[in-house]
């Protein structure tokens, strides 16, 4: 499984239009940042420290095809790149972020 860390809002917008089409930064690479198991931690440490109304979706790669591409990123490692917008069916589990913790230990505990 691989991981999309995104406002509530966001993920509301994308049920309704049945895909996400990426934040600002996602438009601005040209492709939706996703994050292995092993990575995402980091991901909520750097990029969303101190956010609120956040929804961590667990997305299944093997129905991406093709536009799901693993490229080189962070430190040489490999990160999972969706060059299309990410179908809301691909996701298997949308889990609100608990608010009561720091962002980056509430993902490792969702995580597990």
């Amino acid at each position: 499984m691989i991981y999309k860390l995104l406002a509530a809002a966001e993920w509301a917008q994308a049920r309704a239009r049945g895909s996400y089409a990426g934040s600002a930064v996602d438009r601005r690479d040209g492709y939706v940042h996703l994050s292995g198991r092993e990575q995402v931690v980091e991901t909520a440490a750097r990029h969303f420290a101190g956010q609120r109304g956040l929804v961590l979706l667990t997305v299944d790669p093997g129905l991406l095809g093709a536009d799901l591409r693993w490229e080189l990123s962070r430190g040489g490692a490999l990160f999972p790149h969706l060059y299309a917008p990410l179908p809301v069916d691909a996701v298997v589990l949308a889990v609100d972020v608990p608010e009561d913790v720091p962002v980056p230990d509430a993902v490792a505990a969702l995580v597990g």
